[in-house]
């Protein structure tokens, strides 16, 4: 996970209605996050050739007030995955911003260290990779890493005036120090010429998480 400190106006147009810019310390965040999708199920059925793979999104922090409480959740930029049907279900069925590209990743584990990257192919291989060590840690509260990973909704912007609400559910994640990184991702081809400016910002921070088992409830309509 990379994240950004960015202007809010630029995430404006990608505002789902009846939610609001979610800060940590004032500060707004964009998020590169590249994870896999593994024994994924679908209504508790596997897909055939469809339970792993790659995905990798940008994303903000929003909030919805819902009967005098907040709800924490994500809107997501666009969705990157190397497989068609996935970008048709997702686009069709639940007006995501999925997008299909040549995928590809490496998970190497050694003695002092993990090394975990994905690509992607928009005309060029873009590369998004952590060098951690290998000692967990639990996010700790009120801390900027609770913040990227304990958004437990999701929000789709259908309409100016319609949302997609949907809930995720998952453990509390562990982290682990990041040692070193790199991104070289060309961001106004992918994301639009208004993410441009990510190429040559430094990141606030970079981490690497351990994931867990994840469960996305239905979603209804604001």
């Amino acid at each position: 996970m990379a994240n950004y400190s960015v202007d809010k106006e630029i995430l404006e147009k990608y505002l789902p209605n009846k939610t609001e810019i979610d800060t940590w310390n004032d500060t707004c965040y964009v998020s590169l996050v590249g994870f896999r999708f593994m024994e994924t199920k679908l209504r508790g059925f596997k897909v055939p050739f469809h339970t792993d793979f790659e995905e990798v999104n940008l994303r903000f922090y929003v909030r919805h007030k819902d009967n005098e409480k907040w709800k924490r959740g994500v809107v997501f930029i666009k969705e990157i995955v190397p497989k068609p049907a996935l970008t048709f279900v997702a686009n069709t069925i639940y007006k995501e911003n999925y997008m299909t590209l040549p995928m590809k990743h490496s998970w190497t584990n050694s003695a002092e260290n993990l090394i975990v990257e994905y690509q992607w192919k928009k005309g060029r291989w873009n590369n998004l990779k952590v060098i951690a060590d290998k000692y967990l840690s639990l996010v700790k509260a009120d801390s900027e890493e609770e913040f990227i990973t304990e958004h437990y909704w999701g929000y789709t912007k259908l309409t100016g005036s319609k949302t997609s609400e949907y809930g995720v559910e998952h453990p509390k994640w562990y982290v682990y120090q990041t040692l070193d990184y790199l991104i070289d991702v060309d961001f106004a081809d992918i994301y639009g010429s208004e993410f441009n400016f990510l190429k040559a910002q430094k990141p606030t921070s970079v981490f690497l998480a351990e994931g867990s088992e994840i469960q996305v409830k239905s979603n209804r309509i604001l």
